[in-house]
């Protein structure tokens, strides 16, 4: 198994204070890890399992009870930490929320060892959501930051989860009341970009040097100055200015009269109008300051923040000056910041969380350093897009074929029908090189059990004729899902999986080796891939192939997905984003009448096509994901629909 020429095989090591890949064990006993070349960024942790044959939980409504996965997770098998607007410090000294970051952001992570950290510029690997249960962490300065159970905060005593227990299974380390967080505290709001701001902005930086010295602050000048004509009276000082203009006078100062250096943000000026204005403004805001010279005499005045790290990240997020390198922060301590816990209480509520991997393995979450999730136990109970990118971690149950062959010949075991595909993909890219599936369907087709596959996996078709020989002895149902036909589309909305092409290539070989393979034409997108010129091909294609029924499911849209796709169709299809939230506007589901409309176009096509609806399911084909996921491969695993929706496939 793996005996590639130059394959690099590493034992998995586990800090004293940091184990990797906390809860593994669960999976069974670890045997090794392994970064092969051919999967750049991808760690493979070998397991022998102790069991892997998976009873469906009760209160799941799926026509089937029992599942197999020989693999778990990639980059959707982590546990799922903050709330969606949490602020992330970003590499430019600004914040953005978690859940508008997107893979290649750049944003500030940490280096260093325990708690002598400082900030570094690193790069969002990854990014996903899922809902869960919300916990409130508090801080003694007011900072509030909604996390999961198993989030990671640095502390002086080193990392600790948000919960956890002294004794028992759930025994860890966690925060309590007194704990202290590494980090700056809580990010203050970005001025909003009033007339008010502009004429403060351009009265500290023409009135410290102008257009000349930085590019930066040129650029913004020149988009602020028309809203004010042929007017220069935002040169003046104003006797009682309000807030917005005293940040933007701070900022414009800094822009062209301060900078940060060595840890230290200072202003110099030498008119006295001015510097009298720059101490009012930062006693305005309550900021600590140290000042060189006097009030009262002429000459060269200073003043320098004190505070350290949590005061130059306010200044920089209260004034928001413009010249980028002036507001770099690369190693800045950070380690030395404290903030203490005062109180960590459920939120009593699941919500939407967010979590993403860097290149450092943390992040500056509201101010205060937070880890990146890996795969734990908890996995279980997330969505996965199992082998989207392969840019995380994924666990191997190496010995998958022999423990099951085991499981089912126990006399308990009653011949159930078997599904795979319901959680990670069986035939993800990772199978090529495991070669766990064979030995799944014989163990399956030898003890009499019957079988189904969904999957978007081509390398399908490499036990097309083992599962052709298990079709004598055992049910087999196949399923692939395909919803268009668009090349550049699928691309945009489902980068990594196999294209159309071969995913109806893949259903040919299916019907040519006498197997029946059904099709879910899921999601169909509303004003993208709806109309009956998009349909109508690819019902004819379907039907050339030799599909045997077709199932046809609108979006749908769980929380986490909802945020996502919406990013998505921002980004691609702005004009669109305002009917979509009409047509969710009141949950996951599609507005019902939409689900009418489809209904009208879909019905008489699929007749005309022979692809009748109302033929018999196999067991496995009311499981898929309809949910795209614009940043990788569609996953396949959703929870039941509701029966106002089941009423509706019927009727499809």
């Amino acid at each position: 198994m793996c005996s590639t020429v130059g394959v690099r095989w590493e034992q998995l090591r586990a800090g004293k204070e940091e184990p990797a890949l906390p809860g593994l064990g669960a999976f069974g006993d670890f045997v090794r890890s392994v970064r092969p070349p051919e999967f750049d960024g991808v760690t493979f942790h070998e397991v022998r399992a102790r069991s892997v044959l998976n009873r469906v939980p009760e209160s799941s409504a799926v026509p089937f009870r029992w599942s197999v996965n020989p693999y778990r997770g990639c980059s959707h098998a982590c546990t799922y930490c903050l709330e969606g607007d949490t602020p992330v410090l970003m590499a430019d000294g600004r914040t953005k929320p978690i859940a508008e970051l997107r893979v290649g952001d750049r944003i500030m992570g940490t280096r260093g060892h325990g708690v002598a950290r400082r900030l570094v510029p690193t790069e969002v690997l990854a990014h996903w959501t899922t809902v869960r249960p919300a916990y409130r962490v508090t801080l003694e300065d007011g900072t509030r930051i909604v996390a999961g159970p198993d989030h990671r905060f640095l502390s002086a005593r080193g990392w600790k989860y948000v919960t956890g227990s002294i004794l028992g299974t759930a025994q860890r380390p966690h925060l309590e009341p007194g704990t202290e967080l590494v980090g700056g505290g809580r990010f203050v709001r970005t001025p909003d970009d009033t007339l008010g701001y502009r004429a403060g902005y351009l009265c500290g930086m023409l009135r410290s040097g102008g257009f000349a010295a930085e590019s930066d602050a040129a650029t913004r000048a020149l988009t602020y100055l028309p809203d004010f004509g042929s007017s220069v009276g935002f040169m003046r000082i104003p006797r009682e200015p309000d807030a917005h203009w005293a940040r933007g006078f701070l900022a414009g100062l800094f822009d062209l009269a301060g900078g940060y250096r060595r840890g230290t943000l200072s202003i110099a000026h030498d008119e006295n109008e001015v510097v009298d204005m720059l101490f009012a403004a930062l006693d305005r805001f309550s900021f600590s300051y140290d000042t060189v010279g006097h009030r009262q005499h002429p000459g060269r005045r200073q003043a320098r923040l004190t505070g350290g790290t949590g005061e130059v990240l306010r200044f920089l997020h209260l004034v928001d000056p413009a010249v980028a390198w002036k507001r770099s922060l690369d190693g800045t301590v950070i380690g030395g910041v404290r903030r203490t816990v005062t109180s960590v209480a459920p939120t009593g509520v699941d919500l939407p969380l967010f979590d993403i991997t860097t290149g450092t393995g943390d992040f500056i979450a509201d101010g205060m350093v937070s880890h990146n999730c890996f795969a734990r136990n908890t996995h279980t109970y997330l969505d996965f897009d199992a082998g989207r990118d392969f840019d995380t971690q994924v666990v191997v149950k190496v010995n998958a074929p022999e423990v099951l062959a085991a499981q089912l010949k126990r006399p308990s075991w009653q011949r159930e029908p078997v599904a795979m595909g319901t959680n990670t993909d069986p035939y993800q890219r990772v199978e090529g090189r495991y070669r766990l599936m064979p030995g799944i369907i014989r163990a399956l087709a030898d003890s009499g059990t019957p079988l189904s596959i969904l999957t978007k996996g081509t390398m399908l078709s490499r036990d097309l004729p083992l599962l052709e020989s298990a079709g004598k002895d055992v049910p087999v149902h196949l399923a692939v899902s395909l919803a268009l036909l668009d090349g550049d589309l699928q691309r945009r909305l489902e980068p990594g999986t196999p294209t159309p092409r071969a995913r109806l290539d893949l259903i040919r070989k299916a019907a040519a080796a006498g197997l029946p393979c059904s099709v879910m034409v899921a999601p169909v997108l509303p004003y993208l891939t709806d109309s009956p010129e998009a349909l109508d091909p690819l019902f004819a294609q379907l039907a050339e192939a030799g599909a045997t029924r077709v199932t046809v499911l609108p979006l749908h849209l769980r929380p986490g997905a909802r945020e996502w796709f919406a990013a998505w169709l921002k980004r691609e299809y702005p004009e669109l984003a305002p009917r979509y939230r009409r047509l969710y506007a009141r949950g996951s589901y599609v507005d019902r009448g939409y689900r009418e409309r489809l209904a009208t176009v879909v019905g008489p096509l699929l007749r005309r096509h022979g692809l009748d609806p109302r033929a018999p399911r196999a067991h496995s084909e009311t499981r898929t994901n309809p949910d795209p996921d614009p940043s990788g491969e569609a996953g396949t695993e959703v929870p039941a629909q509701r029966t106002e929706e089941a009423e509706q496939l019927r009727l499809l």
